[in-house]
């Protein structure tokens, strides 16, 4: 077998099984991969570099399509009730069925670490049949230096092969698709699918199983630190401005999706960002438009101008998930060492299309453990097919498909750790004001942006707060800058008897989803659930 490139021959793709393959790519840096990736016609080239690929089918993650091995090690460990489970005889011949299907093939490998603190990163070494697949997860896992890289032996072994189908009464799944994890072996199988999104947070999955362990908190947020020092993590499920708001350019970016928060502070797992970019622009985001137009980006479903080969950045007529997957180092202010100290703030992003949450409330650490649990935002009318009006959708801690454990683990860890520290908690509406979506108009962004700069510099912790008398926490009266009446979300709204009935509506869904939490958690929080009995009659 040929092998080409920085690798470690002792411990190479023999020793996964990977047996009879026409060849491995080891660790080819973005100009190889781009030449492998046109010149087999995966992907095509944007007017400044990008590299643009579709993914067919599937133009996201398919969580119904995950499964994870029930045996000794996950038996009593796993929350299952979030999980879905194959044996291990029904993954070994899956295994096998992968290692067969490879043959014959030209693979690529990339040799990464998922985490940017060496006390707790995981080796991680990555197979993948396409060339823009390998440069995808090189570009979203961090680097080992070269000098690394010739005694590199993994931990976590990921085999990603798009063509593959799975059969689902053979190897105990769903559908041609898979994504199969066996955390006793540290193996993870990938088929059916070339949406490059699955290998990250396969990785991301299996940190947050093993960090809790070592007193880590893995975490589905973005993280920045300003000019002093202080830290902020912002939770928020897609479409709450995670990535955004995190992206300011008078603050140190630390990452835009995965980070551990443990005794030294915040830690990035990734090297790069994955960004949705559906109306990206170059005047709301112009760190994140510029990384997408250079070269080394990686462009999924995004639609090219036939004749000048821009990306159309409005066009979702492929998907409204298009994304961007780019280097840290492409956003000017990004750390280099995706590190720092611990936080001083900890941000829950919710976009509320039902109009009645204030731009921003401060949290008790009750609080903050239940709105954490309860991951909340919204989803509007038009987004999916048959929602014809806000529904709320609740993710629990802002990341529900990849909680291999039970969510009380981390929500527990959360309070602890926000406790430890003595963190300042803050729920901010990036949603609507004035009514619900379709009637009032979405929160302006200089109004976030505005509320957001007062809680980390610690100037709105000394204004005059009420509060809210639907859920209970504290909202403040005034801001210099901020209209005072968009605070008191119910003086937005023309219709005040239409706000009370949607308010009520909506604690009514967070009580209900609630419930399956309640038997896991404290009085203390239990009692922070918003109540309506609070509001006046």
């Amino acid at each position: 077998m040929q092998e080409t490139g920085v690798h470690n021959g002792a411990h190479g793709a023999d020793k996964f099984g990977l047996k009879n393959l026409k060849g491995v790519r080891w660790n080819f840096g973005a100009p190889q991969l781009y030449e492998h990736a046109l010149s087999n016609g995966e992907a095509v080239l944007s007017a400044d570099g990008a590299l643009c690929a579709d993914t067919g089918v599937f133009t996201g993650r398919s969580p119904k399509d995950k499964f994870t091995v029930r045996d000794a090690t996950t038996e009593t460990t796993m929350w299952w009730g979030g999980n879905q489970s194959i044996t291990a005889d029904q993954f070994e011949t899956l295994y096998q069925d992968f290692l067969t299907h490879a043959e014959g093939m030209t693979l690529f490998a990339q040799d990464l670490y998922g985490g940017a603190d060496p006390s707790f990163q995981i080796k991680t070494r990555v197979f993948t049949e396409l060339a823009w697949h390998s440069l995808f997860i090189r570009t979203l896992l961090r680097r080992p230096e070269q000098s690394d890289l010739a005694g590199f032996v993994p931990e976590l072994t990921i085999i990603d092969l798009p063509s593959f189908r799975a059969d689902p009464k053979r190897h105990g799944c769903r559908s041609e698709n898979v994504v199969a994890i066996d955390f006793a072996r540290k193996i993870v199988l990938i088929g059916g699918t070339q949406y490059a999104g699955e290998m990250k947070k396969s990785v991301f999955t299996t940190l947050n199983y093993y960090l809790p362990e070592k007193g880590v908190l893995p975490m589905h947020c973005s993280a920045n630190v300003g000019p002093n020092g202080d830290t902020a993590i912002f939770f928020g499920l897609s479409g709450t401005g995670k990535t955004t708001l995190s992206a300011d350019p008078n603050r140190t970016l630390i990452g835009d999706d995965e980070h551990g928060w443990g005794k030294d502070g915040v830690f990035n797992f990734e090297g790069g960002c994955y960004a949705k970019c559906i109306k990206l622009s170059p005047e709301a985001e112009p760190e994140i438009f510029a990384a997408s137009n250079m070269f080394g980006a990686v462009l999924e479903n995004v639609v090219l101008d036939e004749v000048t080969r821009k990306p159309d950045f409005d066009d979702g007529s492929k998907t409204e998930n298009t994304r961007s997957a780019y280097p840290l180092e492409s956003i000017p202010n990004a750390s280099r060492t995706g590190r720092a100290g611990q936080p001083k703030n900890v941000v829950m992003l919710a976009a509320d299309a039902f109009g009645v949450m204030p731009p921003i409330a401060k949290l008790t650490p009750a609080q903050a453990m239940y709105h954490f649990l309860s991951g909340y935002t919204a989803k509007v009318a038009g987004t999916e097919r048959g929602v014809t009006e806000p529904t709320p959708e609740f993710s629990t801690c802002f990341g529900s498909p990849f909680l291999p454990r039970d969510p009380s683990v981390y929500g527990n860890m959360l309070r602890e750790l926000i406790a430890k520290h003595n963190v300042d908690c803050w729920l901010v509406n990036t949603g609507w004001t004035g009514g619900i979506y379709g009637t009032g108009h979405r929160m302006p962004i200089k109004v976030t942006r505005a509320l957001l700069t007062a809680a980390l510099d610690g100037s709105l912790r000394n204004v005059e707060f009420r509060t809210d008398p639907y859920f209970g926490f504290a909202v403040p009266t005034a801001l210099p800058g901020v209209p005072s009446e968009i605070l008191d979300p119910v003086k937005t709204w023309a219709d005040k008897a239409a706000f009370d009935t949607t308010a009520r509506k909506l604690v009514g869904m967070f009580q209900k989803n609630f419930a399956k939490f309640e038997a896991q958690v404290d009085a203390e929080v239990r009692a922070a659930a918003p109540d309506v009995k609070m509001a006046a009659e």
